[in-house]
């Protein structure tokens, strides 16, 4: 698989992971830091990020190259429509490649009525992402009807489980918690496992924390979208999330490092 190893190696550093996904303009719109998405980039590509992650029509729209590596999301939904967990595809492996992009990443929810649509469409995801020698990454969320605790985490082993059975080179979850709890996710999971974002953290240096928690569980990196591009200094935040996850530097340094340096 060389190809997926070099495209691999654009997206991290190391071996690491420290992504910014920024496709949520189609969920919820033209929020802050996404309204002047190119010059967030720009931003998160200065403070150290190894990729990015977006929709094809900002990767059209861009007047620059990245130096970071890119990530196509191929499907999503709207907040404002009837279905929002039911994510419809809306690109392919063929577009990333020709836009250049280095992965694909596709969002699916498990324990809901639209389950069953969705792991079709990771099935034919990862088929086409191995003829083309694309990594793939596939956000495998408890999230539906069928879901009491999405936080659970036999629940979450099952959901990322299911994205490594189905073909992703690299699953993103959700963080169970605690770092013992988290390791029991990330050992049952035969593929690199990152988390996401999940909600607003109340400050620095608690984002930084758990990003520290997260690679002493032994998870790939970090995914954070909103704590990020809507943060008030994403180049700074940045900074210290990748002196956390990539330099493995202490929270307290990282935050020195990441304001002083």
């Amino acid at each position: 698989m060389l190809g997926k190893q070099v495209r691999l190696s654009r997206i991290t550093s190391n071996g690491k992971m420290l992504c910014i996904p920024m496709d949520h303009g189609i969920s919820i719109g033209p929020v802050k830091g996404l309204d002047t998405i190119s010059d967030t980039i720009q931003q998160i590509q200065d403070g150290g990020a190894t990729t990015f992650l977006a929709h094809k029509g900002i990767l059209k729209s861009l007047k620059w190259v990245p130096e970071i590596g890119i990530i196509l999301h191929v499907n999503g939904s709207t907040d404002i429509g009837l279905a929002p967990d039911r994510k419809m595809m809306v690109a392919n492996v063929r577009e990333a490649v020709k836009l250049g992009a280095d992965a694909v990443s596709i969002h699916i929810n498990i324990g809901g009525k639209e389950e069953p649509e969705m792991l079709t469409d990771l099935g034919y995801i990862s088929e086409e992402a191995d003829e083309f020698e694309v990594p793939l990454i596939a956000m495998m969320y408890p999230r539906g009807e069928g879901i009491d605790d999405p936080y659970d985490i036999d629940t979450v082993a099952h959901a990322a489980r299911i994205g490594a059975e189905l073909g992703a080179d690299v699953v993103k979850t959700l963080y169970t918690g605690s770092v013992d709890s988290f390791k029991k996710v990330v050992n049952s999971c035969p593929v690199p496992v990152v988390i996401a974002g999940g909600s607003k953290a109340n400050n620095d240096r608690d984002l930084l924390q758990l990003a520290k928690d997260v690679m002493a569980s032994g998870a790939m990196g970090v995914t954070f979208g909103r704590n990020v591009f809507q943060h008030a200094n994403p180049r700074v935040i940045v900074k210290g999330l990748s002196k956390v996850v990539l330099d493995d530097y202490s929270v307290d340094d990282a935050l020195e490092e990441s304001i002083n340096g």
